[in-house]
């Protein structure tokens, strides 16, 4: 099966990490994930945005980390569809945030024939305090990279 995923994964998280885990899931052992990272346009949206190399750096490290690298295709997207609406892909993992995008991209492929992709869908992630993980509350130091609260405001 080939499954996709994307997102800027600033900063590399329990979150993003649950995502990925549920991406080579549905794929089995014989299957594949695309990756894709954000860059360009998108990226310049972020406030303090890693850079592309550090972010494939971090995902790199966890795909091997896992063993997923042998499956994988890292590559990067200008645009929230990336090649999700021309490419053959099975499924699509998202999260809560970009469901939407999954449902975009299944009425763009069905408009022009294609078949539509299974969407799985994970929860977020939360943090100690019950708050979703993202990387703006990690970078503005409310909680670490598992969702351990570090200061309580």
């Amino acid at each position: 099966m080939k499954v996709c995923i994307g997102g800027t994964f600033n900063i590399l998280h329990k979150g993003h990490k649950l995502l990925i885990n549920k991406a080579f899931q549905k794929a089995g052992e014989n299957g594949s994930v695309f990756i894709g990272l954000t860059t360009g346009e998108i990226i310049k949206e972020k406030i303090d945005a890693r850079s592309y190399e550090e972010r494939k750096r971090n995902l790199e490290q966890y795909l091997y980390e896992k063993g997923y690298h042998n499956r994988s295709i890292l590559k990067p997207i200008i645009d929230k569809f990336g090649p999700t609406i021309i490419e053959e892909f099975d499924a699509i993992v998202v999260s809560p945030e970009t469901v939407i995008t999954g449902e975009e991209i299944n009425k763009i492929r069905r408009k022009n024939g294609k078949k539509t992709l299974e969407i799985v869908r994970i929860s977020y992630v939360l943090a100690d305090d019950g708050l979703p993980i993202s990387s703006s509350r990690i970078k503005k130091g409310e909680i670490d990279s598992n969702g351990r609260v570090l200061r309580l405001d």
